[in-house]
């Protein structure tokens, strides 16, 4: 009887691993190249593309990091980069 219930902590265990393991593959990859496509609707007064919004709301989690990177934050808090966000209903965070 111990031995199983061993065995049923071990796979609960070893399942809950496996189910943190299956979100950290998930993660945003923060890269500011994925941005690449709001570009120039930072650069001008063009309206952000469907796409731009897209990877701005998956990069939503690195913005901050962004922000504090000495050679992005000028850019990411360029008034471009605040229209941008704000036309895709997507408010630059404070960090």
């Amino acid at each position: 009887m111990m031995k199983k219930v061993s065995v049923v902590c071990a796979m609960v265990l070893v399942t809950l691993l496996l189910v943190e393991v299956s979100f950290k593959v998930e993660a945003v990859n923060c890269s500011p190249m994925e941005l690449s496509s709001c570009l120039g609707a930072i650069t001008s007064n063009t309206p952000p593309t469907s796409t731009c919004c897209q990877k701005l709301r998956e990069q939503k989690p690195c913005l901050c990091g962004y922000i504090r990177n000495p050679t992005l934050g000028q850019y990411v808090n360029s008034p471009g980069a605040r229209r941008v966000t704000s036309s895709c209903g997507l408010p630059l965070p404070t960090c």
